[in-house]
């Protein structure tokens, strides 16, 4: 991809395997990559499967939930490897769970993660990107948010949330210089999929019918969506922004 060589990425969730593979696909285009994640020795292992020379990836753990450490966690960023060129949100929680059998605790989980996450993170870095004349933000969102998906209902409004947010960054942003985009993955073989197995016979039913819709006839893998994420954050996408494209294996068409 055209101008990903030396720029700096941030990503969130960066322990997980979409996460790990999006980190992974970085490092290959030249890029130096900032990976943060709660769960930090997670996102330490990961940098040392990808094994990068020194000074290329920087591992930060920090609860995006709180806008006070992301902001530090920036700031720790840009002293350790310079500006950040690019955010790639892809953090993201659920459990499987109808509407009426979630409680208030599980429901502002899900929204503090999903959707007050990715807010502080744009809020932390659009200032700084629209200081400098430049930048560019890829979101991880999903097809929840675009048709919705059974037992998936606050984490689909997050979802969808993010995508209008988006949209909306995209037009303040233009003049800034600043490319907002959203990726939305479909079923996709992650932890967070397989949970809906430990959710009984009725999660393991929606695993087994989602695999079955996919008319490519198998689930996303982590490895199929940093292609299109590094497309968007790279010079060969300096014409696109507020636009949505899932990676869903035809399971969604839009157009």
């Amino acid at each position: 991809m055209r101008g990903l060589k030396g720029k700096v990425i941030a990503v969130t969730g960066a322990a997980g395997g979409m996460g790990g593979a999006i980190c992974r696909r970085f490092v290959e285009e030249g890029a130096k990559v900032a990976m943060l994640d709660v769960d930090g020795d997670g996102a330490h292992q990961v940098a040392a499967e990808i094994d990068a020379p020194a000074g290329i990836v920087h591992v930060e753990a920090v609860d995006i939930t709180d806008l006070t450490a992301v902001e530090a966690a920036v700031e720790n960023v840009e002293r350790a490897i310079g500006p950040i060129d690019v955010l790639v949100n892809n953090a993201g929680w659920d459990r499987f769970r109808r509407f009426l059998d979630t409680d208030e605790e599980l429901r502002n989980k899900v929204v503090s993660i999903n959707l007050h996450g990715p807010l502080n993170m744009h809020y932390a870095l659009l200032k700084r990107m629209s200081e400098r004349g430049g930048g560019a933000v890829v979101t991880v969102a999903s097809d929840a948010g675009r048709v919705g998906s059974s037992g998936q209902a606050v984490y689909s409004a997050c979802k969808g949330g993010m995508i209008a947010f988006t949209k909306t960054m995209a037009r303040e942003m233009m003049r800034k210089g600043v490319r907002l985009n959203c990726v939305c993955p479909g079923p996709t073989d992650t932890p967070m999929l397989r949970a809906f197995l430990d959710e009984g016979e009725q999660g393991k039913r929606v695993f087994d019918a989602l695999q079955k819709a996919v008319p490519m006839g198998r689930l996303g893998q982590p490895e199929d969506v940093p292609g299109i994420v590094a497309f968007l954050a790279s010079e060969d996408a300096a014409f696109m922004t507020g636009q949505v494209i899932s990676v869903s294996g035809g399971l969604t068409m839009h157009g």
